[in-house]
């Protein structure tokens, strides 16, 4: 009798065990599916250049201006949240309208050498956005005279 209360008590453990598994098994297939999905619908942010220099320019005029073009490249809109400067003597400015994929857009930079030391610099601006590259580093430099 013992025996056979055993097997049994054996035997329920095993087909648990059992539907553990088929259930894992379902889950991770879902997870997969999910991940597809997410995957296929996506933005990102490609741009044609990702470092400028002005070269050199006067102190007299230090006041210069550029232009970061980018594409979507992307199968969703895409949103820039933000951009900043590693400094407060550049300014950017960007496309605050979601881009359509193939679209394109402008981070412009300005910066702002007045009352600085002459001299090499360089700058960095950052580029948050929901693009599946989060995170974009621009840079700037040039030779203030």
């Amino acid at each position: 009798m013992k025996k056979i209360l055993l097997i049994a008590v054996a035997a329920i453990f095993a087909l648990q065990a059992s539907a553990q598994t088929q259930k894992q098994k379902v889950n991770v297939s879902e997870i997969q599916a999910v991940a597809t999905t997410k995957a296929e619908n996506y933005a990102e942010i490609t741009f044609d250049t990702l470092r400028y220099n002005f070269g050199t320019f006067s102190k007299d005029e230090p006041v210069v201006r550029c232009s970061f073009p980018f594409t979507n490249t992307g199968t969703a809109p895409l949103i820039i949240h933000q951009a900043f400067a590693s400094c407060g003597c550049t300014i950017p400015t960007y496309t605050k309208e979601p881009i359509k994929p193939g679209e394109k857009g402008t981070i412009e930079v300005t910066y702002d050498g007045t009352d600085k030391f002459p001299g090499r610099f360089s700058k960095t601006i950052t580029i948050r956005s929901n693009a599946i590259n989060e995170v974009v580093r621009l840079t700037i430099e040039g030779l203030m005279e």
